[in-house]
């Protein structure tokens, strides 16, 4: 066990953490269990709902970082596989289009009044030469070379004497 405050403060939030981000792990694994039996049962319908929620609940975990971008992705990809092989498998089923991955949905904005004023700007933006890093790094002056460096002293240390060591 720790003996300083902020480490003990550290394994308590630590822990606190981990509570919150194993039910979300939970979470996910339990969609994609339930994914899988639905491809497996071969009911395409109800398999497409539950693919959609077990790829939203995996984006969900990987934007809060509670599991890894790549491994959310691997994932979706191994569920989508299994899932398109199902549609393949059963061509008699009505055609249903693929889920897509669950993207953020953008908050909802009020009426678009500014159509103009955002068109205008953006024809702005186009007909302003952007500026490059490089350019950037050219305009500003270094530090190193606008600082005066103090000048050493000429005069030389007094000689030491026999007396002093």
């Amino acid at each position: 066990m720790p003996n300083i405050k902020s480490a003990e403060k550290r394994v308590r939030v630590t822990e606190r953490k981990r509570l919150r981000n194993k039910s979300a792990r939970t979470m996910c694994k339990t969609s994609i269990t339930k994914a899988e039996r639905l491809i497996f049962m071969g009911d395409v319908n109800a398999a497409q709902e539950a693919v959609v929620v077990a790829i939203t609940s995996l984006d969900k975990a990987a934007e809060k970082g509670i599991i890894h971008p790549n491994n959310a992705a691997r994932r979706k990809s191994r569920l989508m596989k299994k899932f398109n092989q199902l549609q393949a498998q059963a061509p008699s089923a009505p055609a249903v289009t693929k889920p897509k991955a669950a993207k953020p949905k953008p908050k909802a904005k009020a009426a678009k009044p500014k159509a103009k004023a955002t068109k205008a700007k953006a024809a702005e933006a186009k007909a302003k030469p952007k500026a490059t890093k490089a350019k950037a790094k050219a305009a500003k002056p270094k530090a190193k070379a606008t600082k005066a460096k103090p000048e050493k002293s000429k005069e030389k240390p007094p000689a030491k004497l026999d007396s002093e060591g």
